[in-house]
């Protein structure tokens, strides 16, 4: 099918239908102004710190269209026009400068999300199809390069912790990790998070996610 739209220096995604079939492409401000389904990829680090069983995730940097200085996915990607999951692992690469190869990459299943929204003034419908996945990353922390327009910091807290946080057993979690300075260095920071500091999801997607990865550590 042609491609919606004639921005050609605008990222384009492709687009499907509600039962997935493939429609064609459309750039990226029409998929969100008009609320069509696209694909993503969300990427849940997790490590082990002797016995415990770690999650890793990213704050949003104060720049983004949505949810800026929200915590989040630890890496995450909408899928541009033609590029398939193994594809945009790469990205996630980028993101956190650490290698996630995509054979090591864990399955978690699919999310589906429909938000709507305002950024920068502007209403937004986002409608996507997420595969998850997990990654048992074997380093510490701070080995972490963070793609500075996209990424504040990193942290990690206790799995069930988490666990309980999006259950509603707990009000508040603990976790610990680094944010950027001025000019880039790491900064070690500890903060405590509570559920609504998260992008805003169904508590069953973190707490599901949670309990699964879990299961791999």
């Amino acid at each position: 099918m042609a491609t919606l739209g004639h921005a050609s220096e605008e990222e384009h995604f492709d687009i499907y239908d509600e039962a997935g079939a493939w429609l064609g492409t459309a750039p990226r401000s029409e998929v969100h102004a008009r609320g069509l389904w696209h694909r993503s990829i969300h990427c849940w680090l997790v490590r082990r710190d002797g016995n415990r069983k770690l999650v890793l995730f990213q704050q949003r940097s104060s720049d983004k269209d949505t949810y800026p200085g929200f915590y989040d996915i630890t890496a995450a990607g909408h899928l541009t026009a033609g590029e398939s999951m193994r594809d945009a692992a790469r990205e996630i690469e980028e993101e956190l400068g650490a290698p996630v190869p995509y054979e090591a990459l864990i399955p978690l299943g699919e999310a589906r999300k429909e938000a709507a929204g305002f950024a920068k003034g502007a209403a937004f419908v986002d409608r996507e199809v997420s595969e998850v996945y997990g990654f048992v990353y074997d380093a510490p922390l701070g080995s972490l390069i963070l793609q500075a327009e996209e990424v504040a910091g990193v942290y990690e807290a206790d799995l069930e912790e988490m666990i309980a946080l999006f259950d509603g057993e707990l009000d508040l979690a603990e976790a610990a990790g680094f944010r950027l300075g001025p000019d880039y260095q790491q900064l070690p920071s500890t903060v405590q998070v509570k559920a609504s500091d998260f992008v805003t999801r169904p508590s069953s997607y973190y707490s599901g996610v949670f309990r699964a990865l879990l299961l791999h550590l």
